[in-house]
Parts: structure tokens; sequence; C-alpha cells
């Protein structure tokens, strides 16, 4: 029963911040690996950035230098900072989470997933 719900989306100019965060769970293992990812309307669903168990994290190449990922020491909530915020990342940004496999930023890899909150950049 694994839960996981999204919060901190908003409307921001370009160059502005947002903190998003996701609140896990029923969810309990020791192994794991939670991610965000982004989907834009027409678009395909893009990895954003991911971060294991041991703290190991990894960022599209569209967000690299910009964007931070970061978890509480508890495990139960994990956190993406966006910072110089462009047109371009608006979309809906959705938490997801696996156990028990390599960690990485495909779709296919994570199954639970969050509803969503939507990100919003003005130029």
């Amino acid at each position: 029963q694994v839960q996981l719900v999204e919060s901190g989306g908003g409307s921001v100019q370009a160059g502005g911040s947002l903190r998003l965060s996701c609140a896990a769970s029923g969810y309990t293992y020791t192994t794991y690996c939670m991610a965000w990812f982004r989907q834009a309307p027409g678009k395909e669903r893009e990895g954003v950035a991911y971060i294991t168990e041991y703290g190991t994290t990894g960022y599209a190449d569209s967000v690299k230098g910009r964007f931070t990922i970061s978890q509480d020491n508890a495990k139960n909530t994990l956190w993406l900072q966006m910072n110089s915020l462009k047109p371009e990342d608006t979309a809906m940004y959705y938490c997801a989470a696996a156990s028990g496999t390599v960690c990485n930023i495909q779709p296919q890899t994570f199954p639970y997933w969050g509803q969503g909150t939507q990100v919003t950049v003005s130029s």
C-alpha cells in the first residue's frame, strides 16, 4: 500500500524557484530508488532526477545544475529544489518509487507514482 503524495507546485516567473515535496507512506524497503518525473501536454514523460537509499543522485541534462533532489533522514519525504526555472520546465511533476531494482530515470522502472503537482513557469 505504497502511497506518494506530491505538493509544492504552483506558478512562478522565469528565473524563480520552487520546492516540491513528496510524502511517502507504506514504503518500508531498505533498498530503493526514488525519482522525480515530469510531463508536459503532448510530450513524453521525462525523468528529472533520482536518488538511492545511499544518497546517490542522478539528473537529466536539462535540469543539471538547476535542480536538486534530496530526502530527509527518515527517508519518508522526497524533495526537489528547482532554481533558475525556465518556461520549458512547465509540466506536471510526479514522484515515483521503486525497490529492489537498478536506480535510473526510466518510467518503466517505477511501479509507484504520486498524483502529480503542476508547475507553471511564465516568461
